[in-house]
C-alpha cells in the first residue's frame, strides 16, 4: 500500500463526540474532517460499527478516513450503543433500536455547521450491514452508500443457517461478540463512570448463541432487518462490493438484479477484507474509487463513476490447494448488466460418478429414469473445509478435497479440451431419497488438476427438511423420493484444458455446518440429477482494462508497537485409539502498545471442534476468548467462554463471562441452557 500524506485539504480531528440520543443515551464518535468545513461545510460519511473506534480498529480507521477527509468530506467513526466508549447496552446484532440510533446519528450529522446537509454511510461486515439497513429506512439526506462484505438476507446467507443448516460460524461469531460486547469503555475518555458503563454491559449481557438458536426457522426474526425482503425499500445509490474467499460472495450479484437505483458491483479474490486490504490480493486502490463515488454522488460531480460495467469481478485462474495465498492470478472481467447477457446456464446431467456434457434446451425434462447412487459420509469429511468466512489468518481456505472426496458421493466431468469459464452461482438439482426425517446434503464444486489435487471452488449446504421452505421445513419420509436445489456460493472461476470439474456429495460437512441427529444414507438418481454452471464463454470481450484499478492508497497508520506476537494455529487432530477428532483454531494478536494514548491491548481467541468416531451427536464446539486492556494501573480484562453440545434432540449451551480488574475478579456469571432442535 502506497501511503498518502498530502492531500487535497488540511484536516482536524476530534478523537471523542458525544452524540445524543433521543432516549438520553449518548454515543461516542471520532470524527476527521477538512480544516475548512468551519466556514465551507462539506459532506458527512459515517461508519457505524461495535467494535471499538479507540483502540481495536484504531489502526485500519487511521488509514482510510484520514484519507477520505483530505478529500473533502467529514468522516464520522460510531461505536455502537453499548460498545467502546458509548453508552448503554448491546443486546444483540441490528435490533431496531441500533438502526433507530443510526438514523438520529444521520441528523445530527446534517445539523452540523460543518456538515452542508448531505450525507453518506460506508463500512465492511457489521457497518455495511448497518448502511444497508438504515438506506432501506429512507433517513432523509442520506444520498448514497458503499458496503463491503455483507448480505440482504440474515438468515440463509449470513454465519447462521446456511441451507437451513446450522453453521458453526453461528457459534464462532456469537463468541466473539459475547467478547466484544462486555469490555469496558477507556477511563481517559469517559472518566470516572467507566466502571458504572462497564457492569451494566456485564450484568445485562446474554450470549447471543442463545437467542440465534431459539429461531431455527425463518421468522420476523430474521425478516426484520433482511432487505431482500423488500429490495424497492432502498432508494439511494450502492456501491456493493466482496470477495471470493468470503462467506459474502453472494449479495452483490443480488442486488445489482434487484435494486432499482444507480448501483455498482466489484468482486475480487479476497477474503473478508475491505478491498485496498484485499488478501488474498491483488488488493485494489478502494479508496480512489470511494472518492470518486463520493464526489458524485455526495457533491454532485460529473465523473464518469457510472460508467462503464455494472458488475467488475476477478476471474480467478485455476491454482493448487492451499490453506492461504498471497495472491490469487486471474483478471478483471466486466458485465453491462445482472444478470449478465453473457452468462449461459449449461445443465449437465450427473451419471454414475460422471458429470455429463451439457444437454440441449430440448432434452430439458425428458431424462430417463436412472439407477440410485448412495453415500453416507463419516463425520471427517469437512475437516479440510476451512471457514466460512475466510479471513486469511490463520491461514483458513479450504485444504486439498481428496480425503473429502474419499467419504463422497463423487462426479467427473471428463478431462477438458478446451477453457471453461464460470461467473456466478451454480446449482445442483437432485433426484434424491434419504433413509432419516432429518438430513443435509453438502455440495463440493472443485478444479482436480492432472496430478489428482482438488481445489475447492465453490459449495452449498441444504438442510433437506427446508428444501421447500425455510420458514415451515418438514421431515423427511424416509425411502421417498425428492427433488431439492442446491445452490452454490457464487464464484469467478477459470478451468484450464487437461483438468477436470468435480462435484461432490456428502451427508456431514463437520465441523463447517452442524451435522443431522443421525448419520443417514443419500441416494442420488442419475440422469435426473444435474449440475447447472453458469458458463461465461472464453470469446466474450471482458469489457475492462487489464488494469482497472489503482494502487492501495491510505493515510499512514497509526503508530504501534508489537509488545508481544501473536499466534496462529489450525490443527486436524485425530485419535486412532479412541477415534477422537479435533480441529484446533488459535488466532492471538499478541500485545499491541498504542504509542498516543498510552494503552496496551491483547485480544485471543481459541475455538476447538471435536467429535468421536461417526456419532453425530457427539459433535461439540467451544469458543474462548480473551481482552485485555491496561495503562499504568488501570488493568482489566474479560474472559468468556461458550460451548455448543447436543443430543439427537437438543442442543445445550454451556456459558461463562469471568471480568477482572488486574488478577481480582469482579465478576462471573455462569450460563447452562437447553434449546430443542427444530428439524435440525
Amino acid at each position: 500500500m502506497r501511503y498518502v500524506t498530502n492531500l487535497p485539504h488540511a484536516t482536524k480531528e476530534e478523537e471523542h463526540v458525544t452524540i445524543p440520543m433521543s432516549d438520553g443515551v449518548r454515543l461516542s464518535a471520532h470524527i476527521w474532517r477538512p480544516t475548512s468545513s468551519d466556514h465551507e461545510p462539506v459532506p458527512a460519511v459515517l461508519e457505524y460499527i461495535p467494535y471499538r473506534k479507540r483502540d481495536l480498529t484504531a489502526v485500519r480507521d487511521s488509514i482510510h478516513h484520514p484519507y477520505l477527509a483530505g478529500h473533502g468530506y467529514a468522516c464520522v467513526r460510531v461505536d455502537l450503543r453499548g460498545t467502546g466508549d458509548s453508552e448503554g447496552v448491546l443486546r444483540d446484532e441490528y435490533l431496531e433500536r441500533e438502526q433507530a440510533d443510526a438514523e438520529e446519528v444521520l441528523a445530527w450529522l446534517a445539523e452540523q455547521p460543518w456538515c452542508d446537509g448531505g450525507t453518506g454511510m460506508m463500512g465492511i461486515s457489521w457497518g455495511a450491514f448497518a448502511a444497508l439497513q438504515v438506506a432501506a429506512r429512507q433517513p432523509p439526506g442520506l444520498k448514497a452508500i458503499a458496503i463491503a462484505s455483507f448480505t440482504d438476507d440474515r438468515h440463509a446467507d449470513d454465519m447462521h443457517y446456511m441451507g437451513g443448516a446450522l453453521l458453526s460460524d453461528n457459534l464462532a461469531e456469537a463468541g466473539t461478540m459475547f467478547a466484544y460486547g462486555t469490555c469496558p469503555p477507556d477511563p481517559a475518555v469517559v472518566g470516572d463512570r467507566w466502571r458504572e458503563m462497564w457492569h451494566e454491559r456485564l450484568e445485562q449481557t446474554e450470549p447471543w448463541v442463545l437467542q440465534w438458536l431459539r429461531h431455527q426457522r425463518r421468522d420476523d426474526y430474521w425478516r426484520h432487518a433482511s432487505v431482500c425482503e423488500d429490495y424497492k425499500s432502498v432508494q439511494c445509490p450502492v456501491l456493493a462490493s466482496s470477495g471470493w474467499a468470503d462467506g459474502y460472495s453472494n449479495a452483490v450479484t443480488r442486488l445489482l438484479g434487484h435494486l432499482d437505483v444507480p448501483r455498482k458491483g466489484l468482486i475480487g479474490p479476497w477474503s473478508h477484507k475491505f478491498p485496498h486490504l484485499g488478501e488474498p490480493g491483488p488488493a485494489i486502490g478502494y479508496l480512489q474509487e470511494l472518492v470518486r463515488w463520493w464526489d458524485h454522488w455526495l457533491k454532485g460531480v460529473d465523473n464518469g463513476v457510472m460508467d462503464g460495467p455494472m458488475l467488475q469481478a476477478w476471474m480467478q485462474d485455476s491454482v493448487p490447494p492451499s490453506t492461504a495465498y498471497e495472491e490469487r492470478p486471474g483478471r478483471w472481467v466486466g458485465e453491462p448488466d445482472w444478470p449478465s447477457p453473457h452468462i449461459r446456464p449449461a445443465v449437465h446431467p450427473l451419471t454414475r460418478h460422471t458429470i455429463g456434457p451439457p444437454r440441449e434446451p430440448s432434452d430439458e425434462g425428458n431424462a430417463p429414469d436412472g439407477d440410485a447412487m448412495t453415500v453416507q459420509s463419516p463425520l471427517s469429511v469437512g475437516q479440510f473445509a476451512g471457514k466460512w468466512a475466510s479471513y486469511n489468518a490463520p491461514p483458513d481456505l479450504p485444504y486439498d478435497q481428496r480425503e473429502e472426496d474419499g467419504g463422497s458421493l463423487v462426479f467427473d466431468t471428463e478431462p477438458l479440451t478446451e477453457p471453461v469459464e464460470i461467473l456466478g452461482s451454480p446449482t445442483v438439482e437432485l433426484d434424491l431419497s434419504v433413509s432419516e426425517p432429518v438430513a443435509m446434503v453438502a455440495a463440493r464444486l472443485s478444479d482436480v488438476s492432472p496430478d489428482g489435487s482438488a481445489t475447492r471452488v465453490s459449495y452449498g449446504i441444504l438442510n433437506l427438511t427446508r428444501r421447500d421452505s425455510t420458514e415451515s421445513p418438514e421431515p423427511l419420509e424416509p425411502g421417498r423420493r425428492y427433488r431439492a436445489t442446491v445452490p452454490l456460493n457464487g464464484v469467478a472461476q477459470a478451468f484450464p484444458p487437461g483438468h477436470r470439474i468435480r462435484l461432490s456429495l456428502s451427508t456431514s460437512y463437520w465441523p463447517l455446518a452442524w451435522p443431522p441427529p443421525k448419520p443417514a444414507v443419500l441416494s442420488v438418481h442419475e440422469h435426473s440429477s444435474t449440475l447447472t454452471l453458469p458458463v461465461r464463454p472464453v470469446e466474450e470481450p471482458d469489457e475492462v482494462p487489464d488494469s482497472p484499478f489503482g494502487e492501495p492508497e491510505g493515510t499512514p497508520p497509526l503508530a504501534t508497537s508489537q509488545v508481544t506476537p501473536p499466534e496462529e494455529r489450525w490443527e486436524v487432530k485425530r485419535d486412532l485409539i479412541g477415534y477422537h477428532s479435533e480441529l484446533d483454531i488459535v488466532k492471538d494478536r499478541g500485545t499491541l502498545r498504542f504509542e498516543d494514548i498510552n494503552l496496551e491491548t491483547g485480544r485471543r481467541a481459541h475455538e476447538r471442534y471435536t467429535a468421536v468416531a461417526d456419532d453425530f451427536t457427539s459433535v461439540n464446539g467451544e469458543s474462548t476468548w480473551t481482552m485485555r486492556f491496561q495503562r499504568d494501573d488501570w488493568d482489566v480484562r474479560v474472559v468468556t467462554h461458550t460451548q455448543l453440545r447436543c443430543d439427537d434432540t437438543d442442543f445445550f449451551v454451556d456459558a461463562t463471562l469471568d471480568a477482572y480488574e488486574a488478577d481480582r475478579r469482579v465478576f462471573s456469571r455462569t450460563w447452562n441452557e437447553r434449546v430443542p432442535r427444530d428439524l435440525l
